[in-house]
């Protein structure tokens, strides 16, 4: 165990939880390295020839004897034992140990697909995931995938580009990562479950779902919501957009910016000396920024190109624009936030920098890295040595969380996302918000002004981060409701918020103060920038993550600005919050008191982007962005297809991971003399000669339509799938129809709406959203008088002064 390697014999929150990993590559590793992080025992298996990653570098470097460094950030603290499944000594770990991790399907991962229903069946109490493609049901279950071809059939590749030019992927394979901070967050509960009753789970992670989840912004919904049925040809096609003002070039670099309310783009244009525009309704809006793109960008660049980075993260943030200087490998460790608050430091051996883990508990920094297991280093000692330890307890039979409540004083998505997780595993989550201040998701349904008269409960992001959660409204900046509200904190185990550290301050509910209202309460704060240094009072939002932390870095063209990938953040962050949660209840088992978790959006951003920061450390290569290509394939890209037309272009994505591949994408041209080049015989080759092969392929698919080209090309072993269509997917994917992705239950504002619902399946859960968003306090007799004991004459008299109320103040 880390703790125990580490020369320390205190136990942490998850001692004795003990997890078999039989992963590779990215997702299934970050998973159980979250485990590892909090305490897990991790015994990892591998093959005779070790995982792969142990000789990965961003570059295709020659690494000699040392693993490689992002394998070791993986996989520190973890033992290695060197076997397969059928084998005795695995068998015996198998019986053993209470999570078991596997991943398999994409192209570059190799880890061996275990019997999971001859598993459960010999392990009743045995919890499973699998973090696949496409999930383990449904008619793609067996379908070839890279990142990049799920990146297309998710949506994600088709909402984001610049107007005229070739939609781009979101770089740093981010699905993957994702997919293990999702899978983690599933897991962990099914184990306190599973201790708790010894029935076991099988968690079925898609990484399709993931991508559909974090990318496209509930794109489908959002059409619904808007157009009416996706039926309606008109209105079912979303073009790709990039947002403006997003990352910009300045006198020395670029800088990044956020938007997302219409005070922050006035409040730039009179950074930028435009007040005069002001008063130009279609530029306050995005979709005028985006119909004007070109004119909009000779109004502004060159204030910024006048000025460099630093002077213009200054003017920004005194006006309290979300900015960012744009992180990379190389720049991350001088940027002076992330310094002072030491959120970089070396790994066991001294040979790289990693960030810490994305969470810090009761003000505590988490302990230093162990080592990265040698190949079969345990091989001859394979057992689990951690004693088993209680675990959190669920009052009832069919939810992991059930008895548990949670204040949810969070906004936006990320704080929300989290908290979700929780209400979906059962724990009662009360949504608190004010009438003069709402959640600002919320108001994003008044782009949905024109057909929703409560406009305010029509938001897609607010109707699916906040179902099966309770809501009420309350005014903390009167005496009356911060008194309500700390009533509510004496009757909950844990209170979850993500304002900016001072707004929380001001309100008085530091963690001192929970703690005396409640003293087994968890605290969880979800700061942009975390609880110290001197960011530590803006603004930040999934975009302005993006831009710090590299992930927009390598998003783009080589010969374009970089670009944000629009949206993974808020949910990577909730998910590393909902878990930082869980380790904290873990933990209150053993003490008998309530935790402080600090829950970085920021740091979580940073531990998903990792690779970069790994690889420039270690080997002094800076990661750039290439567009739609990849070091994993080769050719590898978008081709424009026959059915395309001006403005709603058709495009046919190719992965070739394999020379196998290659040979069947050459027969499927025809065999023609310039693809049998022996340059191309090689994927370096290839990657070489990639200008050349995309120059044939897009004359090839410019005569063929979309859909023939991927299905010639399946049938041939090759992975190949058109861009989707964000806005339709819940109608179109038959992989998401199967697996009942897209969820509805009956909205009093908007009816039965199709919501995403989690990128992962239970074996024991039929679905997971079981109750509607609340409308604006639509839960305040439920809760203030049901829980809270209030008198109906007193909940009017609150309601007159505006302290409770039941739509947003002003309308």
């Amino acid at each position: 165990m880390e703790s125990e390697r580490n020369g320390s014999a205190s136990p942490r929150p998850l001692t004795g939880i003990r997890v078999l990993d039989f992963s590779s590559q990215l997702a299934g590793p970050y998973c159980t390295k979250l485990f590892v992080d909090a305490g897990a025992e991790v015994i990892k298996i591998e093959p005779p020839g070790g995982d792969p990653m142990r000789r990965w570098t961003s570059s295709g470097r020659e690494l000699g004897d040392a693993d490689a460094a992002l394998f070791t950030y993986l996989n520190a603290g973890k033992r290695s034992v060197v076997g397969a499944p059928d084998d005795s000594h695995v068998a015996e770990l198998l019986a053993q140990c209470d999570l078991v991790i596997e991943a398999h399907g994409l192209e570059s991962d190799h880890g061996p697909r275990l019997d999971v229903p001859g598993l459960r069946a010999t392990h009743p109490a045995l919890v499973v995931v699998s973090i696949t493609p496409y999930g383990l049901e449904g008619p793609w279950t067996d379908r070839r995938a890279t990142e990049f071809t799920l990146q297309a059939e998710c949506g994600s590749i088709g909402i984001r580009g610049v107007a005229g030019k070739e939609p781009f992927q979101a770089g740093g394979r981010i699905s993957e990562w994702a997919g293990g901070s999702f899978a983690a967050a599933a897991a962990l509960p099914a184990v306190f479950q599973s201790r708790a009753t010894g029935r076991g789970e099988h968690v079925d992670v898609s990484l399709l779902e993931v991508g559909n989840f974090i990318f496209t912004n509930f794109s489908d919904t959002m059409n619904r919501l808007m157009n009416g049925s996706p039926d309606d040809p008109e209105h079912a096609f979303l073009a790709p957009t990039v947002e403006t003002p997003s990352i910009e070039p300045t006198a020395d670099g670029y800088v990044g910016f956020c938007t997302n309310s219409k005070q922050q783009f006035l409040d730039f244009l009179l950074m930028i000396e435009r007040p005069d525009l002001q008063e130009d309704d279609e530029l306050t809006q995005f979709a005028g920024r985006v119909m004007r793109f070109d004119e909009w960008n000779g109004i502004m660049h060159p204030w910024l190109a006048a000025r460099t980075t630093a002077e213009i993260v200054e003017s920004a943030s005194l006006l309290r624009i979300p900015v960012s200087p744009i992180g990379n490998g190389e720049n991350l460790p001088a940027q002076e936030h992330l310094a002072a608050r030491n959120v970089f430091g070396r790994d066991a051996e001294g040979r790289f920098l990693r960030p810490r883990r994305p969470y810090r508990l009761d003000d505590e920094d988490p302990p230093a890295p162990s080592p990265a297991p040698r190949l079969g280093a345990d091989t001859a000692t394979a057992r689990f040595t951690s004693e088993r330890r209680p675990v959190p307890t669920p009052t009832g039979a069919t939810m992991p969380l059930e008895g548990i409540r949670v204040l949810d004083m969070t906004a936006w998505w990320a704080g929300p996302s989290a908290t979700h997780l929780l209400a979906a595993f059962g724990a009662e989550v009360i949504h608190v918000e004010s009438a003069g201040r709402p959640d600002g998701m919320r108001m994003i349904g008044g782009m949905m002004a024109a057909h929703y008269p409560a406009w305010w409960d029509a938001s897609p992001h607010f109707l699916q981060a906040n179902s099966n959660k309770l809501g009420v409204t309350l005014d903390l900046t009167t005496p009356e409701g911060l008194a309500l509200v700390e009533q509510l904190i004496t009757k909950s185990d844990a209170v979850v918020e993500n304002y900016t550290p001072r707004v929380f301050d001001n309100f008085g509910l530091s963690w001192d103060r929970v703690h005396e209202l409640n003293p087994h309460a968890i605290l969880v704060r979800m700061p942009a920038f975390g609880l110290s240094g001197p960011w530590r009072d803006r603004t930040g939002f999934a975009q302005t993550m993006e831009q710090m932390s590299g992930m927009a870095w390598v998003t783009g063209h080589p010969d374009d600005q970089p670009r944000i990938p629009r949206g993974p953040c808020d949910p990577i962050a909730g998910m590393h919050g909902a878990f930082a949660l869980l380790v904290a209840l873990a933990e209150r088992v053993h003490t008998n008191r309530g935790h402080h978790v600090e829950s970085t959006m920021v740091e979580s951003a940073l531990n998903v982007a990792a690779e970069q920061l790994i690889e420039f450390s270690a080997y002094g290569d800076l990661m750039q962005r290439d567009g739609n290509r990849s070091i994993l394939a080769a050719p590898q890209g978008l081709y424009p297809c026959a059915d395309g037309a001006p403005g709603a272009e058709s495009w046919i994505a190719i992965s070739i991971s394999t020379d196998a591949q290659w040979d069947a994408l050459r027969a499927a041209l025809g065999n023609p003399d310039w693809a049998s080049a022996a340059a191309f015989r090689s994927s370096t080759g290839r990657r070489d000669g990639h200008d050349t092969i995309d120059a044939h392929l897009r004359a090839w698919t410019r005569e063929r339509r979309c859909d023939q080209i991927a299905t010639d090309l399946r049938a041939r072993g090759v992975p190949a799938s058109g861009v989707a269509n964000a806005s339709r997917l819940y109608h179109d994917n038959p992989q998401l129809r199967a697996r009942g992705f897209a969820e509805a239950v009956d909205h009093p504002v908007v009816g039965a709406m199709p919501l995403a619902s989690l990128p992962f399946r239970f074996a024991g859960v039929p679905r997971w959203i079981r109750s509607p968003a609340p409308t604006m306090g639509r839960d305040n007799e439920r809760v203030l008088g049901g829980l809270l004991g209030l008198s109906t004459d007193r909940r009017e008299e609150l309601e007159a002064k505006g302290v409770i109320a039941t739509r947003p103040a002003g309308l």
